[in-house]
């Protein structure tokens, strides 16, 4: 993938993945530090949003701060669900491109309501109903995308929310940022190899398996939006503890990160007895074909999920799909009409 060759830069979907390399080069992890010290001193911390502002933002934030051992409770849950549960201790994360999801509106407004003054705002747009809503708005510097599928703005979401984290913990994580913008390139740009394109194509389910960290839950919402293949997200080992009775010979699972000592059992299981493809996409060699990426340390899963989008815009184009517009999917799910 890259802008060079107008098979691809007709897109903007294609343009605005590119898009991500300058807007991380652009974060300023003290953009959090505010709503850090009041996160830290409320202990907890919940996330909301809807699809992919909540996903892999408040996954990765989770999974980064169990991995550190952060003395911060974290949750995450879609709007509604949320909107049952008492926050009143937590403080809470809104995100929203449009800053007019309705679901999240909503509970944003619920929650001023009763009086929890530690609401922030996530939106990629100033002056917005979520915005007057909340305590504290942060707008993202990506800007406003016009494909439908949500990319650069996916992962300047997540560095916002990963950030909060780095401000508790203290930790100054600008080498590791100053060079991930380079490293997303790369991954962005890495020839996706024409036989995992073709497997893809001839799948009646693309699933994707790995940590609850959501990458490969990502990538899965991804694989709807961008190629309008069935998909599923097999979290953890799911993939091996029964879904294998209704897999079919054709299907590819793409493996994002594979554990060593999980390796064999997905062998066996799902490459010896239920005849499906396996691809990893990792950053070490595996024995399955593998999509090998740079190793970056602590933000290696923003690596992999712009890895997984090179590899799905790859079987879109193959599949002759206009990627900025599909038939069904909006770009605002839900919106809020006051």
């Amino acid at each position: 993938m890259n802008l060079k060759d107008n098979k691809y830069a007709q897109y903007a979907l294609v343009q605005e993945m590119m898009g991500t390399v300058p807007t991380v080069e652009k974060f300023d992890p003290d953009c959090t530090k505010e709503i850090a010290a009041k996160v830290a001193k409320a202990g907890r911390l919940f996330f909301s949003g809807e699809g992919s502002s909540r996903i892999f933002p408040s996954k990765n934030a989770s999974r980064k701060a169990k991995t550190w051992g952060l003395d911060l409770n974290i949750q995450t849950e879609g709007a509604r669900q949320a909107a049952q549960y008492d926050l009143s201790k937590f403080a809470v994360c809104l995100a929203s491109n449009s800053g007019r999801t309705k679901e999240t509106l909503l509970l944003a407004r619920k929650l001023k309501a009763e009086g929890n003054e530690l609401r922030f705002g996530l939106t990629a747009n100033p002056g917005t109903l979520l915005e007057e809503a909340c305590s504290a708005t942060h707008v993202l510097n990506c800007g406003w995308e016009n494909a439908v599928a949500a990319t650069k703005s996916v992962v300047e979401q997540a560095l916002w929310a990963e950030s909060i984290l780095w401000n508790i913990a203290g930790k100054d994580m600008r080498s590791e940022l100053a060079k991930l913008p380079a490293q997303i390139e790369e991954a962005l740009t890495l020839p996706v190899p024409e036989e995992v394109v073709k497997l893809a194509m001839n799948a009646s389910t693309i699933y994707f398996a790995g940590y609850n960290d959501g990458v490969a839950e990502e990538l899965t919402l991804k694989t709807n939006e961008i190629t309008r293949r069935k998909s599923d997200f097999l979290e953890g080992t799911y993939a091996v503890h029964g879904i294998e009775e209704v897999m079919e010979s054709s299907d590819v699972v793409f493996v994002v990160d594979p554990i060593e000592e999980e390796i064999e059992k997905f062998q066996d299981v799902l490459e010896k007895n239920a005849n499906v493809h396996v691809v990893a996409i990792a950053d070490h060699d595996t024995p399955f074909t593998t999509i090998k990426v740079p190793s970056v340390g602590a933000l290696q899963p923003y690596v992999y999920l712009c890895a997984g989008w090179n590899v799905l815009v790859e079987i879109g184009i193959a599949e002759g799909i206009n990627l900025d517009k599909p038939t069904r999917a909006r770009k605002v799910g839900n919106e809020i009409q006051g």
